[in-house]
């Protein structure tokens, strides 16, 4: 974490869970599924965080840790200077699983307590390599936007380097809906795809709407590729 801090990342991003796992009743922990304990707790991290110019994006793979993180992170909020980014899959996706985080709940947790903050909502995706895999469709899209369309606050949309080159369309039509909403391009730890793929991307998207949160090499061969320097 030390290092996230004090590198040239804009956010930093925690996994949060309840100790236990879903049906856990314990503090909420940083740990990535299955994972289901840490040493390191979402008090903790915030502690740390607080302190950085870094972002905030709390990623949350179940409803029954937002209530009591999201307390957490108003005990802070008086230190926060920095932007806070709520994080849930709300919506299957592209050979996605069927399960997601409720988004009515979700929804009305996170407004209740952050009615500005930033909502980063998101779909439930796989991929395959060696075969050709289909990117979001119009019913995925259009049932995002119908969800959002009751919002106040900025909604970024998570979507997969991978699948975005095939949804271009959809996801273009999605982002004209609302000038606050934007997407964040992320990536898959064994996901193919190149410089090249996220160079369309770039010149598809209204490159102020458009984040991005790549691994390494793509993300240094990105950099170089549109001029950006360290």
């Amino acid at each position: 974490m030390a290092d996230e801090a004090h590198g040239d990342v804009h956010m930093i991003e925690a996994d949060v869970l309840l100790r236990g796992g879903k049906a856990g009743n314990g503090d909420p922990i940083m740990a990535h599924p299955p994972e289901t304990d840490s040493d390191n707790t979402l008090q903790e991290w915030l502690e740390e965080i607080v302190n950085t110019n870094k972002g905030i994006k709390l990623d949350f793979k179940s409803l029954e840790a937002v209530h009591p993180s999201l307390e957490i992170l108003e005990g802070v909020k008086q230190q926060l200077r920095q932007p806070v980014w709520i994080n849930a899959d709300i919506l299957p996706g592209p050979n996605g699983s069927s399960t997601v985080v409720d988004a009515e709940r979700f929804l009305d947790t996170v407004t209740g307590f952050f009615p500005n903050v930033t909502l980063s909502l998101g779909w439930t995706t796989g991929w395959h390599p060696g075969q050709h895999n289909k990117g979001y469709d119009w019913m995925m899209v259009k049932e995002m936007a119908q969800i959002c369309s009751t919002l106040s606050q900025p909604v970024t949309f998570p979507v997969r380097a991978a699948l975005v080159p095939q949804s271009v369309s959809e996801l273009s039509w999605l982002l004209q809906q609302l000038d606050r909403y934007s997407l964040t391009i992320w990536t898959g730890k064994e996901d193919v795809y190149s410089v090249e793929d996220l160079l369309y991307i770039r010149e598809n998207f209204d490159k102020s709407r458009v984040y991005y949160d790549i691994s390494e090499p793509q993300n240094s061969e990105f950099k170089k590729a549109i001029g950006v320097e360290w």
